[in-house]
């Protein structure tokens, strides 16, 4: 009870702060569908880089809870940078009765903290990998990693120096075991912008580890209207998602609100199930073959591939060429006859 209090003064306090609630608090439902996504199991490693106050991890434990599995079985992880943050972060999973979560403080694109030993600069691996990190970081250690990265985490590629997006994801990728998933959220930026990203872009594409793209509706963060979406990647592709991206479209998923928007059960229910299905859905979702992506230039733009605009109806050029010959011939009637009468008043001649 205290935690799920402590979980609800979090959220009213990321409310009140508006834009700097966004540097620890991710609306909750949000969270739920990417651990819907991923469904974390009994047993696994979840680990989130850019922790917060805690929310992702916590919702993998309440993912196995609402499944009646024992959520005591996980093993969390997490990063966080900011120290407040950090102490909200303990003292959330504490009262949540968790008190084997490694949770550590420092930076996760500059120093990594979960390592596979003492000494040693190699990323240690997860089943779960999921994160929120700051939309577009300016000051994300771009000096350092444009000179080569110590943990050969930028395999695809360094980051341009105005966007960190895909410093976070590529630490995620290295975080990642073999059979893991990871699900992230970005803004649409990365999706479709040139340069350096275009390359890390095109690389994660190549190898074959961008399974899906699930857009969302604009204006569900706190400080951040534009829309966002969850990019889930996965090490080892089911044989049939091979070579396909899906590609969902939530633009019309959401519910309104007076300051922000909001995803109910039923919007987290249909995105999770159009990424479960894996099909093409009318307005939702599509299968995207990677030629196809790579014919775009790379370009994984949500509405480019899932439209969801009316379609114009079949125009019938010849009968609309009978309409306008005989509109003219009215008009010219009319034009006549109206000639006729201003002759008759003598205003012609």
């Amino acid at each position: 009870m205290l935690g799920q209090a402590y979980e609800y003064l979090i959220a009213q306090f990321a409310d009140d702060a508006g834009k700097k609630g966004g540097e620890f608090y991710t609306p909750k439902m949000v969270v739920r569908l990417i651990v819907e996504c991923l469904k974390p199991g009994e047993g696994m490693s979840i680990y989130d880089p850019t922790c917060g106050s805690g929310g992702m991890l916590l919702e993998a434990v309440h993912h196995l809870e609402r499944q009646g599995k024992n959520p005591k079985s996980l093993s969390l992880f997490g990063q966080e940078k900011n120290l407040n943050t950090w102490a909200i972060c303990q003292m959330n999973l504490f009262l949540h009765d968790i008190d084997d979560a490694k949770v550590a403080r420092g930076d996760t694109r500059l120093e990594p903290k979960h390592l596979t030993g003492e000494g040693v600069k190699a990323i240690r691996t997860f089943d779960r990998v999921l994160a929120n990190p700051p939309f577009s970081l300016k000051s994300w250690g771009h000096d350092v990693w444009s000179q080569g990265d110590a943990y050969g985490r930028d395999r695809y590629g360094c980051p341009p120096k105005s966007y960190g997006d895909l410093a976070f994801v590529q630490h995620m990728v290295a975080s990642l075991k073999e059979d893991g998933v990871c699900g992230v959220v970005l803004p649409h930026g990365v999706l479709f912008r040139g340069g350096a990203e275009g390359r890390i872009r095109e690389g994660l594409i190549r190898d074959d580890l961008v399974e899906a793209v699930i857009g969302l509706a604009p204006n569900l963060f706190y400080g951040a209207g534009i829309p966002a979406c969850i990019l889930i990647l996965r090490k080892t592709k089911p044989a049939v998602h091979k070579g396909r991206i899906l590609i969902v479209n939530g633009a019309e998923q959401f519910v309104e609100g007076k300051a922000q928007n909001h995803l109910s059960e039923a919007n987290v229910a249909t995105l999770a199930k159009a990424y479960g299905d894996f099909t093409d859905t009318d307005r939702l979702a599509r299968v995207v073959p990677v030629s196809e992506i790579e014919a775009n230039d790379i370009n994984l733009n949500i509405s480019r591939y899932v439209h969801l605009s009316e379609e114009a109806e079949e125009v019938d050029v010849a009968a609309e060429v009978e309409k306008l010959v005989a509109l003219q011939a009215e008009r010219d009637a009319a034009e006549a006859r109206m000639m006729g009468f201003l002759r008759e008043l003598g205003y012609v001649a």
